[in-house]
């Protein structure tokens, strides 16, 4: 297999290929017949939460699957493996971030960067900021983030790349729901194949073998006692000593023992592998409109979109893929990949390794550059409005005190 050289990934941006994809083949890491606990979600207009099932066409069958991890879930795993790269300064391109160190009672949020925000640069918390002493919005930078578009891409792409990678809706902006939307090149999941949904069991054994009715336990007048015996000693409720839970029984305050039971939902998933799917669509990064310069630096600049993305593979593969309680997967095979040609021949696999895909971001920030395109090398590096702060510290407090309440 030959390693993805840039002139390659030039040419297929350029309009050689389609996409480039990456197939990989997952198992449970406890083997064969392990089982794994995929997401739930809510149905709509009820209180039930399911798995996301449905049947899909594999090749020449129907299988049952499973919903893994899903194409958002998957997007912020992949910034979260580009970040690994920036910090480790082996990837360099613009990472703006909001630096809360240096503010009291909150500094324990450090550093938040773009690729941490549930809505990238258009987030509320860097609209909340402040860029050199000026609001994010009324800065250069954030009037230009405002402005761009995908006919008009130069300014996301200087000082925020990768919103052209995973996709941006500026829903939040001065343009409300006309703000500017960019979509996503970059589209990740990851399904369980022939699933079996399997059955949930619970139970607890105290050791201390507490018997349900040893004793009627209230909840205590003071909080911080959380519960009593004593009548005399607990809350009132309508007149009345306040029991702990619906019945005061022991089991109540978590002591006591639960019997074994059945529940029949969500308890888990058997497959016979798990399928992640990547895919960076060329198609969408040519979309992408840069104003006033020549055609060869608008494909340079897509180019460098496209690295970005082949690194976010290369850097994701290096890291577990462990996405919730009990469902760590670990591939088949060595990471691989292929170009999707316009012709509908045969895929080009090529090699994307870390090394392979560090260079390739590098390469390509230098010819965008050098086409007159480059993107921002200097900090953009914000903190947040005092407002902000307030209201960060007022939340804590009022999150403290249900957390005081709750505990009783």
């Amino acid at each position: 297999m030959t390693e993805l050289t840039y002139e390659t990934l030039r040419d297929a941006v350029a309009g050689g290929a389609v996409a480039l994809r990456s197939i990989m083949s997952l198992q449970p890491v406890d083997g064969d017949g392990g089982k794994v606990f995929p997401p739930t979600y809510a149905v709509a207009n009820t209180a039930e939460h399911k798995y996301a099932v449905e049947e899909r066409q594999i090749g020449s069958r129907v299988s049952t699957t499973v919903l893994l991890d899903s194409v958002a879930s998957q997007a912020n795993r992949a910034e979260l493996a580009l970040l690994e790269g920036w910090e480790a300064d082996e990837l360099e391109f613009p990472v703006p971030f909001v630096d809360f160190s240096g503010e009291e009672g909150v500094a324990d949020v450090g550093r938040l960067t773009v690729l941490e925000a549930p809505h990238r640069l258009a987030d509320a918390i860097f609209r909340d900021s402040l860029l050199d002493g000026t609001l994010f919005r009324l800065s250069d930078v954030g009037k230009a983030i405002t402005d761009a578009q995908p006919r008009n891409a130069g300014a996301m792409f200087r000082y925020a790349p990768t919103g052209l990678l995973f996709g941006q809706w500026d829903s939040t902006g001065p343009k409300g729901g006309l703000g500017a939307k960019f979509q996503r090149a970059y589209v990740s999941e990851v399904v369980g194949l022939d699933a079996k949904i399997g059955t949930k069991v619970g139970s607890r054994i105290d050791p201390l073998q507490i018997e349900r009715s040893a004793a009627v336990v209230y909840e205590h007048s003071d909080p911080e006692q959380r519960w009593t015996l004593e009548r005399d000693q607990a809350a009132v409720e309508k007149g009345k000593p306040k029991m702990a839970g619906s019945d005061g029984r022991p089991a109540e305050i978590n002591h006591g023992n639960i019997a074994p039971s059945i529940d029949g939902l969500a308890g888990g998933v058997t497959i016979s592998s798990a399928r992640q799917t990547t895919v960076i669509s060329f198609a969408a990064l040519r979309r992408l409109k840069f104003v006033d310069v020549s055609r060869e630096a608008a494909v340079a600049a897509r180019s460098a979109v496209a690295a970005l993305g082949v690194a976010a593979i290369a850097y994701g593969y290096e890291m577990d893929l462990d996405l919730r309680s009990r469902c760590l997967l670990v591939p088949e095979h060595p990471l691989s990949a292929e170009l999707v040609l316009r012709d509908g021949s045969e895929p080009q696999a090529v090699g994307i390794g870390r090394a392979t895909s560090a260079e390739l971001v590098e390469r390509a920030a230098r010819e965008a550059a050098a086409a007159g395109l480059g993107w921002a090398t200097d900090e953009i590096r914000l903190v947040p409005a005092p407002k902000l702060v307030e209201l960060l510290r007022r939340s804590r407090e009022v999150s403290a005190r249900e957390d005081v309440t709750e505990a009783a």
